[in-house]
């Protein structure tokens, strides 16, 4: 078969997977109780990625190198890392949350690579000097997969926001996997099986388990604010309630988050200093603050200050959340923005 013909086959049945899979993930969340949609949609995140490295080895038999040369090439080495680390994020997790965060990015891009792109753009040609050297594979592989791999970390931070509901809560589960508690204005509260009380007072004191009169107690967590106490004010309490799901789920997405994006830092610093290097081969000069260049080292600053906010001052829950969601939108100037809207180095078109 035409290896051309083939890859045109392989990005329309990838982009017809993701589709299928992210609204199976769509229906498995409005619909928990609807079996085996759980499995189909793993299913699917795999067939798509398992189709996209069969489109990258096409590409690579036809062409004769490694298929990072242009935008539709590396859109899909884009996905594939996606759905890469999706599944990895989905197992550690054991929550198919991930899926509905993830897959339908996954499809987008699949999308705007295969039906959007014009064919000139879509198609293998021949190196330019500058890119005939094995920095493109180490370069460009490792800066790809540190983008897929922050990607999907900063969407599972969005995923925390939107099960919290925006909410500062404080975990029980530290940046290091601990169990101590950070100071915050939520405390976690969840049932504790206590005896039941001694008189029938219909007042419930905040931050206890409920009294209910089929089971004793309700399974409905407590989010519960600090009580506050000065010399001159009384101490004062409010509670908003949670289902433990939604606060053990928002804590599984919490450490995941922070486990993935400690993954894709380092890729995202090696590959800075191999694209350095490889800079000083082909152009005589380490760092010449190329708009590509310079968003890199935004997108890396923005993420480290993530990681110091988790590892030195311990934050937690909404605030890491929200710095990681603007990392999500950082990582996509660098990546697309600016290859796109700006003229450089690194652009692949200029759009005005």
């Amino acid at each position: 078969m035409d290896l051309v013909v083939l890859q045109n086959w392989l990005d329309n049945i990838s982009f017809a997977i993701l589709f299928a899979t992210m609204l199976i993930y769509w229906v498995g969340a409005a619909f928990p109780g609807i079996p085996y949609l759980g499995a189909l949609g793993t299913a699917g995140m795999a067939v798509a990625n398992l189709s996209i490295a069969a489109l990258l080895g096409s590409r690579w038999i036809e062409a004769g190198y490694f298929p990072l040369s242009n935008l539709y090439e590396s859109l899909f080495f884009l996905v594939w890392g996606i759905t890469a680390i999706h599944l990895v994020a989905e197992n550690m997790s054991r929550s198919r949350l991930v899926g509905v965060a993830t897959s339908p990015v996954a499809m987008a891009i699949t999308a705007f690579a295969a039906l959007t792109l014009p064919d000139t753009m879509q198609s293998a040609e021949p190196l330019v000097p500058a890119l005939k050297s094995n920095w493109l594979m180490m370069h460009v592989s490792v800066m790809m997969l540190s983008y897929a791999t922050l990607m999907v970390g900063a969407l599972l931070a969005i995923a925390f926001l939107i099960v919290t509901r925006g909410q500062k809560i404080e975990l029980t589960g530290s940046s290091f996997g601990t169990n101590s508690n950070r100071n915050g204005n939520y405390r976690l509260q969840r049932p504790q099986n206590p005896q039941p009380p001694a008189d029938d007072d219909s007042r419930q004191p905040v931050g206890e388990p409920a009294f209910n009169s089929n089971n004793g107690y309700s399974t409905t967590a407590v989010l519960e604010l600090a009580t506050v106490q000065t010399a001159s004010t009384a101490p004062t309490q409010t509670a908003e309630l949670l289902s433990p799901q939604r606060l053990n789920l928002a804590e599984t997405l919490d450490n995941i988050s922070y486990r993935i994006i400690g993954l894709g830092f380092p890729l995202l610093t090696v590959g800075i200093i191999a694209g350095a290097v490889w800079a000083n081969e082909a152009w005589g000069s380490y760092w010449s603050w190329d708009p590509k260049e310079t968003w890199a080292l935004i997108t890396w600053l923005v993420f480290a200050a993530y990681l110091h906010a988790r590892i030195t001052r311990g934050w937690q829950g909404r605030r890491p959340a929200i710095l990681a969601a603007t990392g999500f939108v950082v990582v996509w100037i660098c990546y697309l923005g600016v290859n796109l809207l700006g003229k450089g180095l690194h652009s692949y078109g200029w759009f005005f």
